[in-house]
């Protein structure tokens, strides 16, 4: 960072915006932003009200710091320790998934279909959460249900499970849910289930090398990499969870591009309907299949 005599909060933000940009960064402002507001301890909107106040010493080296990463295309969220989704804030840590506005269509969608089968007289209601790093879907579904809603969510990775159980302790969802360390369904045992949710690895094994720099060298390849095709998970999730889902209970996943219909093909019985839901730019998002 250049010498300059003194830098307010405006003029290192248009320095550091202009540095990203030239470093290939994505969203440069933003990252600038959430960056700098970060290392000060205040909102984004601080930023903008106090563009003349000059920073200290030691902010000044905490944010010089954390720009130097971001050059080396260490995502914002693994800088920060933290990133919002489903408008609650939640640890990450580089043995986590970065969770994704994408997916909170598969949250939206789970609360919503929990709802119904509640208003049907399915009460009390339990989900399990595959794969769950930071615990976002399965925090998300408690966050905005009702209280007898329960979860069990499951990873195979200990360090991410320490991660969710930390968000759930501070969401207040402890109670909640339960962690279990382990490959997909096997850790549940013989639970019962109204559903059953995941965003399982889904890149083709072959296109991780194309993936964004941040996601390929930062990124926990075991919740990214999905076999040849990316549909390792998928099939056998879409084999296993009939076992443990109730009569009238549903499997909701995420899915990648042009992978949905493939979801749908695998789904023999005793699957019934498959709804198939499109994102903000049209591509087909969620699948969520019902049990009969």
């Amino acid at each position: 960072m250049m010498a300059h005599e003194v830098w307010t909060i405006g003029s290192i933000l248009s320095w550091t915006q202009g540095y990203f940009t030239e470093k290939g960064i994505e969203t440069p402002r933003l990252d600038a932003e959430v960056l700098l507001s970060h290392v000060l301890g205040k909102e984004r909107i601080y930023l903008y009200v106090h563009f003349d106040e000059p920073l200290e010493k030691e902010e000044l080296a905490a944010f010089r710091k954390a720009v130097a990463e971001r050059a080396r295309r260490v995502p914002t969220a693994y800088i920060t320790g933290r990133r919002e989704f489903m408008g609650l804030d939640f640890a990450v840590s580089s043995a986590t998934l970065i969770p994704r506005p994408d997916t909170e269509i598969l949250v939206e969608a789970a609360i919503e279909r929990l709802g119904r089968l509640a208003e049907n007289g399915r009460k009390p209601l339990r989900f399990a959460d595959i794969g769950t790093g930071t615990g976002a879907i399965a925090l998300s579904v408690l966050k905005y249900t009702s209280e007898d809603v329960a979860a069990d969510a499951v990873d195979i990775s200990g360090a991410a499970l320490a991660v969710a159980r930390e968000n759930a302790e501070r969401l207040g969802l402890s109670a909640r849910v339960h962690f279990h360390e382990g490959d997909l369904l096997a850790p549940l045992g013989d639970a019962a289930y109204d559903a059953i949710l995941s965003n399982p690895p889904y890149i083709p094994d072959a296109h991780v090398e194309r993936l964004a720099p941040e996601v390929r060298s930062y990124e926990p390849m075991t919740a990214l990499k999905g076999g040849a095709d990316g549909m390792d998970f998928y099939a056998r999730l879409v084999e296993a969870a009939p076992q443990y889902l109730r009569a009238g209970g549903f499997l909701a996943v995420e899915a990648g591009i042009g992978q949905a219909q493939k979801i749908r093909a695998l789904a023999k019985e005793p699957w019934g309907d498959v709804e198939i839901l499109p994102d903000l730019a049209g591509i087909e998002r969620v699948v969520v299949l019902w049990r009969k």
